[in-house]
């Protein structure tokens, strides 16, 4: 099997549990609680992926300097509605809510993410 198929499956998988865990948030708009749902499968709880994830995925690391030297709400609404333009990272507009998508995009892009408590 061709290591791009082998991506294709992995992506799937991902994304299907993803959306899943995403219905588990209800209506709820507490960004965390979204983060840590529909995100944190494949970014980690932290907005660091596990290094698994960066070598297969390409993961983005939410927490290295030049994703948070450009970081905005408007960029990360984008990615999280349409996912990526390589594909790499799944769609989530209609897995979750507008305000769903608009809460945890504000929450990645502000400089509160990431920061360990």
């Amino acid at each position: 099997m061709s290591r791009v198929v082998k991506v294709w499956i992995l992506l799937a998988f991902v994304a299907a549990a993803g959306c899943e865990r995403g219905v588990a948030v209800g209506t709820s708009t507490d960004a965390e609680k979204i983060y840590q749902s529909v995100c944190a499968t494949c970014h980690g709880v932290d907005g660091t992926p596990t290094a698994a994830m960066a070598a297969r995925l390409n993961v983005r690391d939410l927490n290295s300097a030049e994703f948070r030297a450009r970081a905005t709400r408007a960029l990360v609404e984008e990615q999280v509605r349409n996912g990526s333009a390589n594909k790499l990272m799944p769609a989530f507009g209609g897995a979750i809510s507008d305000e769903q998508i608009k809460a945890v995009s504000a929450y990645v892009a502000s400089s509160d993410f990431g920061v360990k408590r």
